[in-house]
């Protein structure tokens, strides 16, 4: 009954730090107040609630390796993350989980990772990235593709700059459209065209996609194109209308799936046959 109690029940959160990324989302930097670690893994979302208002499902956009606090990017787009833009440091926010199925890193030692994300995806993404950044010697190498809509959507700006100086990582990204008198000088054009680039080790090599759902299907074309055929090689997040993150309620559900339980992390080969899924 505790147990259950506790999934339900959120636990009080201090905003240590906020941060912009874009002018539509802002990084939060938090910590339970009880100072206790949250304990998730790279991929798991939680439920954050503001007091008098609804409660909402947000990805966790940092490593558990950063023990003392977590962070998650939230885009202002509904009610609560308005309210939760207009907090400051020092703020305190209710927060249940972690959630979720996490990105599956008992399959990840010695790969080449190929991670690539696609809008406000580099957020969950992060969380990966920077937990392979701080054990470098246990993957064979890290190749980050990233895609936003224009120059000033992009997340993590500094961060994009960092991951191409790594040792065993590489980092190229690139927007949809540059608008004249843009300062931006980096590729313009669509992710598969990064893609194109990338020389992939076929026997040793997985996949990881976030991003929209739009950009799963030509990406997995151009991954099988390119010899990622075999099982565990492609791996992908559906965050599909999350609400409860418990699996009650019904809004996530794809055939026998729920995302928010089953998920939000999938092999390619459990959902590409699904109605609905891609």
């Amino acid at each position: 009954m505790t147990e259950e109690r506790s999934l339900y029940n959120p636990k009080s959160c201090r905003i240590l730090a906020v941060s912009d990324l874009t002018p539509q989302e802002k990084l939060f930097r938090l910590q339970l107040n009880d100072g206790s670690p949250l304990n998730h893994l790279p991929g798991q979302f939680v439920q954050i609630s503001i007091p008098g208002l609804t409660e909402a499902p947000i990805s966790i956009a940092s490593s558990p390796t950063c023990a003392d606090y977590f962070e998650i990017g939230v885009r202002k787009t509904g009610l609560l993350t308005n309210a939760l833009h207009r907090l400051q440091p020092g703020a305190q926010i209710g927060i249940r989980g972690p959630f979720g199925r996490p990105f599956q890193l008992e399959a990840l030692p010695g790969k080449q990772l190929l991670l690539l994300a696609g809008g406000c995806g580099l957020a969950p993404l992060r969380s990966l990235i920077q937990y392979c950044q701080n054990q470098p010697s246990v993957y064979a190498s890290v190749h980050i593709l990233y895609g936003a809509r224009s120059p000033q959507d992009l997340l993590f700006k500094d961060e994009l700059l960092h991951w191409k100086i790594i040792d065993h990582f590489s980092c190229q990204y690139t927007v949809d459209q540059n608008p004249s008198g843009s300062c931006y000088d980096g590729q313009t054009g669509l992710l598969t065209q990064l893609l194109d680039g990338v020389q992939i080790d076929t026997e040793n090599c997985c996949a990881v996609l976030v991003g929209p759902p739009p950009m799963y299907r030509p990406i997995i074309r151009q991954l099988r194109s390119k010899g990622l055929v075999g099982p565990q090689q492609i791996m992908l997040s559906l965050e599909r209308q999350m609400r409860c993150g418990v699996g009650k309620c019904g809004h996530c559900t794809i055939e026998h799936l729920s995302c928010c339980c089953d998920g939000p992390i999938f092999w390619l080969e459990e959902i590409e046959q699904l109605r609905g899924a891609l």
